[in-house]
């Protein structure tokens, strides 16, 4: 069943596959190199703390869409394109490894994110900046480059 219905939609389901880790790992790339910057800028630490939780409340919500369509879409076409048992296999194995590291760092994003919100709308500005600071210095850089070994192992896969 799952062959046959990605046999009919192959092209589709291919294009939610990668639209989806461009929307995942490109938008954790802006966010990083172009918002996070330009954050840095606002003077005013309750003007900063509201934005970046409202940017990365608005990100995480397009995030998870983008990462349960990834999900998905990653069964059909390993099903689909009859990868088991298959020389291929290790490399469809370690995508899956790396996806479900980034999605559960991306968990623990939105868990620390959401830690942060109550903290500021309770006043405590330094535990709230404390809950967020890993994710600019250390979890988002993470996903990046799993994101992008991720993506060049499946144009390897479409490759064979």
């Amino acid at each position: 069943m799952i062959t046959e219905f990605f046999n009919e939609n192959a092209t589709l389901v291919l294009f939610l596959h990668v639209i989806s880790a461009i929307i995942w790992v490109g938008g954790m790339i802006a966010i990083r190199l172009a918002v996070h910057p330009a954050m840095q800028n606002i003077e005013e630490p309750k003007v900063k703390m509201a934005r970046t939780l409202e940017i990365l409340r608005n990100f995480f919500s397009i995030v998870t869409i983008a990462v349960a369509l990834i999900i998905v879409t990653a069964v059909v076409m390993s099903i689909g394109m009859g990868f088991k048992g298959t020389d291929l296999s290790i490399i469809v194995h370690a995508k899956e490894a790396i996806w479900l590291i980034m999605t559960l760092n991306f968990g623990v994003m939105i868990y620390r994110r959401n830690r942060a919100e109550r903290a500021f709308l309770s006043g405590a500005m330094q535990e709230a900046k404390e809950m967020l600071a890993p994710l600019a210095k250390f979890m988002i850089p993470v996903n990046i480059i799993l994101g992008i070994v991720a993506l060049y192992l499946g144009i390897t896969l479409r490759g064979f």
